[in-house]
């Protein structure tokens, strides 16, 4: 067997896998009710609302404005593809459930330390005064 023929072969089987995966992927949307397409464009189509969120809580938290208007839009865009998952899915295994709870749990602990991260980088930098004498 040359190299070319080999390569070929992997490739070709490289390309049954793939569609093997796909075709799964696609057939758990059919079977529990949820289109991965439309998740994925929630998932995805979040991501900037829910940065824009977390920005708009370190800048009002910077000024001394409530944070609970940003915290609570950055939570929906967090979870809101999931939302979807529970809402538009039939006969969805329990454990998904549970892989769903851990992933917002692990994920807006992730967030928390963030902001406070970013919080206590502000707090820390020393105060310039704007007084010219």
């Amino acid at each position: 067997m040359n190299w070319r023929n080999f390569f070929a072969e992997y490739c070709h089987n490289i390309d049954m896998i793939w569609e093997a995966i796909q075709n799964w992927f696609l057939s758990l949307g059919t079977e529990y009710g949820v289109n991965p397409f439309i998740f994925g464009a929630i998932y995805i189509g979040a991501i900037p609302f829910f940065s824009l969120s977390i920005g708009r809580l370190i800048q009002n938290y910077r000024k001394g404005r409530s944070i609970v208007l940003p915290a609570l839009s950055a939570m929906f865009f967090f979870v809101s593809a999931y939302i979807y998952l529970i809402f538009a899915g039939k006969n969805v295994p329990w454990w998904v459930y549970g892989v769903v709870v851990l992933l917002i749990a692990l994920g807006g602990y992730s967030t928390y330390k963030k902001v406070r991260r970013q919080i206590g980088e502000v707090s820390n930098k020393p105060q310039v005064s704007k007084e010219i004498n």
